[in-house]
């Protein structure tokens, strides 16, 4: 089983280097990061980085662990000119990019940038067509694709990404369309859930692999969840049981390790924890977690 970290993105960058050196060091897999352009609410003059040159960045200072998009959003950029750049950093990274797509949904970052937010039919759309450019780049010498959205003619993409197969992760949850879209042309699949959610829809997505005869042992899938690691029973006992907008992880040791192992028995092949809600802690968490938790499924 992997284990990735995922980083906010309103961090400096000095500061996300030495996040990630860390978690290099001390075990960890991979390395997500969020591709928006600011915040989604109020708030939106927080200092934001982009993503893109972000990860080229990294991918240069970080010499090991996976890194990626935790999802770039398919409306922000031509497919083409994406698949240009994942290339480029998967160069610069040696082979360690990993690709994720989305189709886009933080509406007030397109509206302040000019960016059509199409409605949820149509970015979906967009994503599948999408999918086709991009792995077409990636496989052909010249590639010509005559789509409803994008059109390409007798189009190059060199030099080719380092990996044979760069993989392509598709973020998402929803069940009829995007993780049919997911069955149909990803290598990876991540969506944020506990085990019940995982379990429910794993077995969505494989009645679409089913359907569209795909084994699906081909098809990894990651969850994200939020991490609260203490022995502190006062600060656990205020978040067990709650009605929190994301899931959650909460426990000592033992008890992550044993809800670590409902993931993994029920098909879950890389945990990605965030830092939003790390606070002071992040550093011991990072720490903490590889030592205690992830040692035990190495």
């Amino acid at each position: 089983m992997r284990f990735s970290f995922w980083p906010g993105p309103a961090q400096p960058f000095p500061d996300l280097v030495e996040l990630l050196l860390l978690a290099e060091q001390t075990g960890w897999d991979g390395a997500w990061y969020a591709d928006h352009f600011m915040p989604d609410g109020e708030n939106t003059t927080t200092p934001w980085s982009e993503a893109w040159t972000t990860l080229a960045a990294l991918a240069a200072r970080v010499p090991r662990i996976r890194l990626g998009t935790l999802v770039t959003g398919n409306s922000y950029r031509h497919p083409a000119v994406l698949a240009k750049m994942a290339a480029t950093v998967d160069h610069i990274s040696e082979g360690r990019l990993v690709l994720g797509l989305g189709s886009g949904w933080q509406e007030n970052e397109h509206r302040a940038y000019g960016i059509p937010f199409h409605t949820t039919g149509g970015r979906l759309a967009r994503l599948e067509e999408a999918c086709q450019v991009i792995q077409g780049l990636f496989a052909n010498e010249k590639t010509t694709f005559q789509g409803k959205f994008y059109q390409l003619e007798d189009a190059p993409l060199e030099p080719k990404p380092v990996q044979a197969r760069l993989p392509l992760l598709i973020g998402g949850g929803g069940e009829k369309v995007t993780m049919r879209i997911a069955a149909r042309y990803a290598d990876e699949w991540n969506v944020w859930g506990n085990v019940e959610t995982l379990r429910h829809k794993i077995g969505v997505l494989e009645g679409h692999c089913a359907d569209l005869g795909r084994d699906p042992k081909t098809l990894r899938r990651s969850a994200v969840a939020l991490l609260f690691l203490s022995d502190d029973e006062a600060f656990l006992g205020k978040l067990r049981g709650g009605t929190a907008k994301r899931p959650m992880i909460v426990g000592t040791p033992a008890e992550v390790r044993g809800i670590v192992r409902d993931y993994q028995q029920v098909g879950v092949d890389e945990l990605v924890i965030p830092d939003f809600n790390l606070g002071d802690r992040k550093l011991e968490t990072l720490e903490r977690f590889q030592s205690e938790v992830a040692s035990e499924f190495r």
